[in-house]
């Protein structure tokens, strides 16, 4: 992007439907699945807005415009998930799934795999919703480990023209679909013969081949419609498998790589959300005392700090995005600077900003409890922080010739 910090005219409109929307039908949305007990119920309840958000277009905007969408530059990506994610995060994860599913089919799909796969996306009425299969119960942070080490325990059995694919995944929203018989479209990362491969299957191949073994209930992000699954002789064709055998790797990690830069955006969400309502507090309580505690210089200190270190989320993950989706050289260290920064720096903030209020902030009732449980989620999703994103950036640091200007454009 050029180096420009103002929004342009354009990013101005999209920012102002994006946040009408919000307010119209997330905001409701959001207290409707607080007040709901069952993890299904609830995740349910997103299915009218998710309906209205595609008769609006804002679906086609997860789509990349060479393949028939309306997707724009990682700033634009960024600035509707932020005023989305400020009023219910579960519910831009739950219409985000083509941005991981269908990354692979833009990067190796043939020219009819890609029409075929993405149609669904580009509707003007429904809710079609993507999954990408790759979390597997056990954990998958060692997915790539080859034959006969654990690795990826999904598999997929040549049988003539098809492969039938048997397995267990866990964590992507909307693996059983919204009434259980899978999305329209689960990207599966799974071992063929020749190594860990990725096979799409559609809706009509996993339709009476899901067996839901739990929907989690999540301490946050409470309206995402995440489940355990066992895939049961799902019968995929074989011009369903995605570029080459054993190229799953690969293909997954890049899938990755977008979903990761804009966790930063999804704490910049949630961090924005508690500031207000901390300095709400600050401004207008006593505790007791004479003044406004804002007026002691401590308090300052803390909203001081914690507005400071929004901004720089903000910024760094704008860059990101905007490195990841734009393809840069550089993306995936952006983007998992975003992913780690910020993830990290959302849960600090807003803990810091529990201990300015005190103890009324420990109450299911006062706000700031929800967006700390929403922000523990963004250090272990899309890739642990520990377990994965950490890792990769090591084996940045320590690859033959890494340039650390390069990535700023300093170098």
């Amino acid at each position: 992007m050029p180096v420009s910090f103002s929004l342009s005219p354009e990013q101005e409109q999209l920012k102002h439907g994006a946040r009408q929307f919000a307010e119209a039908h997330l905001r409701d949305l959001a207290d409707a699945v607080r007040a709901e007990p069952d993890p299904l119920r609830r995740a349910l309840l997103a299915r009218p807005a998710f309906e209205k958000a595609v008769e609006a277009g804002f679906l086609k905007g997860f789509v990349p415009v060479p393949f028939g969408g309306a997707a724009g530059g990682g700033v634009d990506a960024a600035i509707l998930i932020e005023e989305w994610a400020a009023h219910s995060p579960d519910f831009v994860i739950s219409m985000a799934g083509p941005l991981i599913a269908l990354a692979p089919v833009y990067q190796v799909g043939t020219p009819e795999q890609i029409e075929r796969f993405v149609a669904p996306f580009l509707a003007d009425a429904g809710a079609p919703v993507a999954a990408m299969a790759y979390s597997e119960p056990g954990g998958s942070a060692n997915f790539d480990l080859p034959a006969p080490a654990e690795g990826t325990r999904t598999t997929a059995v040549d049988d003539g023209d098809h492969w039938v694919v048997n397995g267990r995944k866990a964590w992507a929203s909307h693996l059983p679909g919204w009434d259980g018989d899978g999305p329209d479209v689960m990207t599966i990362v799974c071992r063929t013969p020749g190594g860990v491969s990725l096979v799409v299957a559609e809706r009509e191949h996993l339709a009476g081949h899901i067996e839901v073994e739990q929907y989690y209930d999540l301490p946050g992000l409470r309206g995402c419609l995440t489940a355990r699954i066992r895939l049961v002789d799902v019968r995929v064709p074989k011009a369903n498998l995605l570029g080459a055998e054993g190229q799953g790797v690969e293909l997954t990690r890049n899938a990755f790589v977008g979903s990761g830069a804009s966790i930063g955006t999804f704490a910049v969400a949630a961090m924005r959300r508690a500031f207000d309502v901390a300095h709400r507090f600050a401004t207008t309580e006593r505790r007791g005392g004479a003044v406004p505690i804002i007026e002691h210089q401590s308090v300052a200190d803390v909203l001081a700090d914690a507005k400071a270190r929004i901004e720089a989320v903000r910024l760094l993950s704008w860059r990101a995005l905007d490195a990841a989706l734009s393809g840069h050289p550089s993306g995936l260290e952006w983007a998992l600077h975003a992913k780690v920064f910020g993830s990290e720096t959302g849960v600090d903030v807003i803990n810091d900003l529990i201990k300015l209020v005190g103890v009324s902030a420990y109450d299911h009732d006062f706000p700031l409890v929800r967006y700390l449980n929403d922000a523990l989620a963004y250090p272990v999703i899309e890739g642990s922080n520990i377990g994965v994103r950490r890792r990769q950036m090591q084996a940045l640091l320590t690859g033959e010739g890494y340039d650390a200007l390069a990535a700023s454009g300093m170098s």
